[in-house]
């Protein structure tokens, strides 16, 4: 048996493994669209750039790589006024257009699915793939923006965003000088050192990509 299928079924065997992102428990309360996804996917890449070019937000918390994920999914479902606007440094021009959601679809949507079937703002790395994404696959080829890729390395978990030819993360340490945040284009990550962090089939710590479970496509 492979690594990436054992550690597939000893989290799920925890209730909080990657294998249950398979059929995600509970289903998400609203599924979007193939539309609806497609602006989701722009509003998240975008707001992932922002972060990276003007440094993180000082209303983003809880900054590792999980935090990522759990703070642009947040920011791209809420609604973008002019006071969100301000407060995330951009102007209205060149910017994707809105999510068409209403207010209680937006609601039904924040929070992340839990082991125990509970909603809550927090979740881990394990957690946000097990029980509220699903598994796309190794191939990097299926992948589409916004999509997370999962790598294990034991002791630790690590999430890392696909953004169409590079992938965005953020390394859970931050000091004066270094925020934290990285961007890798994909041939670089498929060549890297350290070969555990590559994202090809036959690397054990890569168990693979990994799409939203709100969105269709």
């Amino acid at each position: 048996m492979t690594r990436r299928a054992l550690v597939l079924g000893a989290l799920a065997l925890a209730g909080a493994g990657p294998a249950a992102a398979l059929t995600p428990e509970p289903a998400p309360d609203v599924l979007l669209d193939a539309a609806q996804s497609r602006v989701f996917r722009a509003w998240m890449v975008r707001i992932v750039s922002e972060q990276l070019r003007q440094g993180p937000t000082p209303r983003w918390f809880h900054r590792d790589c999980a935090g990522l994920v759990r703070f642009v999914v947040a920011e791209a479902l809420r609604p973008h006024d002019a006071a969100w606007l301000r407060a995330s440094g951009l102007s209205a021009r060149a910017l994707p257009p809105e999510l068409a959601l209403d207010a209680e679809a937006r609601r039904r949507l924040l929070g992340w699915a839990q082991p125990d079937g509970s909603r809550h703002a927090f979740a881990t790395a394990a957690v946000l793939v097990a029980r509220n994404s699903r598994a796309v696959g190794t191939d990097l080829n299926l992948a589409e923006p916004g999509d997370l890729l999962f790598f294990d390395q034991g002791d630790d978990q690590h999430l890392m965003v696909w953004m169409g030819g590079w992938l965005a993360y953020h390394t859970g340490y931050e000091t004066s000088s270094d925020n934290g945040l990285r961007a890798v284009p994909l041939h670089q990550l498929l060549n890297w050192k350290d070969t555990r962090w590559r994202p090809r089939s036959g690397n054990p710590n890569f168990i693979g990509v990994f799409r939203l479970a709100f969105l269709s496509r």
